[in-house]
């Protein structure tokens, strides 16, 4: 009796093992930017939709801790929301541009600017203008608000004004949703956020003239906008359900979801 209880177990085990490494097999696993939270989870839905059985996880841990996962093997594809760097490249990274999105600036809807040019955005974050008089605005100090170290928007952002390494914030953010709250519950705050996770409890600005939208980015015409990459191991194959949603995603039956998610599809 006692040796057939131990077979059992046994048995048990091994049936276990079996089912979790066939359900890791039919799982595509996404970690990386905040920003890319709206598309991301969309296509992914759609692909669980289109593909029964098959699942899609996402984890939102920021682009610099996605780059990192995939780099170390514990997702299949990352998710960045900016380029790759050329020392993570050299790490035998891959980039795939998924789409485009532009880096909304905004500010509380009590504000009454409704225009910044680059130039403007540049001296705020870098403390050389500090009070919403000096660009039209009242007499009000101006709170910076931003992302962290590492967050693909905040290099999209710095790298667009120039201002890296160089942003007087009073607070640095771990998430794009935490500073669309804060700006919109402070009348006095600046921050910037992807264009395609900003609602009504914020105002966005134009930008030298420029709104923010599909078109504006596409033609170039808004100065402040970054890619949405998708990061593989060069070195790696995907396994065949993480392939299929790679596949998918850059299909040109992806675009209108893409598109509705609210950023801009390539061409």
């Amino acid at each position: 009796m006692k040796r057939v209880m131990v077979f059992m177990a046994v048995l048990v085990m091994c049936l276990a093992s079996f089912t979790a490494c066939g359900s890791k097999g039919e799982t595509v696993s996404t970690d990386g930017s905040t920003s890319m939270e709206k598309v991301i989870g969309a296509l992914g839905e759609q692909f669980q939709t289109d593909n029964k059985g098959m699942t899609f996880t996402y984890n939102p841990t920021g682009s610099g801790s996605g780059i990192t996962a995939v780099s170390e093997g514990r997702c299949d594809i990352g998710l960045s929301s900016r380029s790759l760097k050329s020392d993570e490249k050299a790490k035998g990274l891959t980039e795939t541009v998924l789409c485009y999105d532009g880096i909304a600036v905004i500010v509380n809807p009590k504000n009454t600017v409704g225009d910044l040019t680059v130039d403007q955005i540049s001296k705020i974050y870098t403390g050389e203008i500090t009070n919403w008089s000096e660009v039209g605005g009242s007499d009000l100090e101006i709170v910076l608000i931003g992302r962290e170290a590492g967050s693909g928007t905040r290099d999209g952002f710095e790298s667009v004004t120039g201002t890296a390494d160089k942003c007087k914030y009073r607070q640095e953010l771990t998430s794009t949703g935490d500073v669309i709250t804060t700006v919109g519950s402070n009348e006095n705050a600046i921050g910037y956020a992807s264009l395609a996770s900003v609602n009504d409890s914020v105002k966005m600005l134009s930008v030298g003239g420029v709104s923010p939208s599909e078109q504006t980015i596409l033609n170039g015409s808004y100065a402040i906008q970054r890619p949405f990459v998708l990061v593989t191991k060069s070195d790696k194959k995907l396994s065949d359900t993480a392939q299929k949603f790679y596949d998918y995603v850059l299909s040109d039956d992806a675009k209108e979801v893409i598109r509705s998610a609210g950023v801009v599809p390539l061409n």
